[in-house]
């Protein structure tokens, strides 16, 4: 039997197959149970976001000093949570729940934009018995006088406040919009970050022309995605010390393989199954050690990286030759002239 383990966050998994965070998915305890049972190594629970923190602690003191003359016990003035699913505690309670109930690895994901707020909340999910930590920076800089350099160090302070709180394995997800992502990952490996989720998805705002009004519009990743995060992760592979997630677009088994090639430690799932359902983990895992097993592969970890730059029989294949290649050999429509 060909060999699916591998290793992230220090955590030795039963296969690359790890479902990412997505509420549908990873909120609700009966389904984080399936998860498990379908095969999936680990599970990153659904993010709690700074906005929440902040909007209890507003919340609290906007109660404790506007009903001075109310009884200390009268919890009714305490705020209820209307925007979000669960507060603050009852988030420290779903990781100690999960824990309790299934035996994969339980991975908490934290949802940013400012540092400051984080260091002692990233302690009581320590406490909660959370296996690792995925740090999901989410931040649109919209201020014309705000530079790059600022922007990056904003998620170097975010990344530090938490890294020096805990001893949890702390991955961060972040966006692929940088000037050098390559300079970005070494600092935020310097920063204590152990492994890095690649990419977030910037979700884009469409406008209803009924309503006249901008409203959400959620689409689905597909594999034409992947290809970014496989990019950069065969970038980075073996040139800084850090462990990849690889996100967006993950659909099949032959999408897992191509990201294990190029040096990814797990792949991250989530629209393939929020599409297919939990059960399609299975048929990617059948797939997937089907193909390894007709390559003679005796183990996943045999081809890890073997398609990195630092491994790769044509490096520049990453860079900008391939670019010149690929807008040079494009077939355009035939009613088209092609000189």
């Amino acid at each position: 039997m060909v060999d699916i383990s591998t290793t992230y966050l220090g955590l030795k998994l039963r296969s690359p197959l790890v479902v990412g965070a997505a509420a549908p998915l990873t909120e609700n305890i009966e389904n984080i149970k399936r998860i498990e049972d379908v095969g999936a190594s680990a599970v990153v629970l659904h993010s709690f976001f700074e906005e929440q923190l902040l909007e209890e602690r507003y919340a609290l003191y906007h109660h404790l000093t506007h009903n001075r003359d109310s009884h200390p016990e009268a919890i009714s003035y305490f705020p209820e949570q209307e925007i979000f699913h669960v507060g603050s505690e009852a988030y420290l309670n779903q990781i100690r729940y999960a824990k309790e109930t299934v035996d994969i690895p339980i991975i908490a994901s934290l949802n940013s934009s400012n540092s400051g707020n984080w260091g002692n909340y990233a302690k009581k999910v320590e406490q909660a018995g959370a296996d690792g930590l995925e740090l999901n920076i989410y931040y649109v800089p919209t201020d014309l006088n705000t530079t790059g350099e600022q922007i990056e160090q904003t998620y170097l302070d975010i990344v530090e406040s938490v890294t020096s709180s805990v001893n949890l394995p702390v991955a961060v997800k972040l966006s692929p919009f940088f000037s050098n992502m390559a300079n970005m990952a070494k600092r935020l490996s310097d920063a204590g970050a152990n492994g890095l989720v690649l990419f977030n998805r910037f979700y884009q705002p469409d406008i209803n022309l009924e309503t006249l009004e901008a409203e959400p519009n959620l689409l689905l990743s597909t594999s034409r995605e992947m290809r970014l995060p496989m990019r950069w992760i065969a970038i980075l592979y073996g040139a800084v010390p850090l462990d990849f997630a690889a996100t967006s677009g993950i659909r099949t088994a032959h999408d897992v393989i191509k990201m294990m090639m190029v040096g990814a430690n797990v792949t991250m799932l989530v629209s393939t199954l929020l599409s297919q359902g939990l059960e399609h983990l299975q048929k990617i895992e059948k797939n997937l050690i089907e193909w390894l097993e007709v390559k003679e592969y005796d183990s996943i970890s045999q081809l890890q990286g073997s398609m990195s730059q630092v491994n790769c029989p044509n490096p520049n294949i990453f860079e900008r030759v391939q670019y010149l290649k690929a807008v040079q050999t494009y077939q355009p429509h035939s009613g088209l002239v092609n000189r």
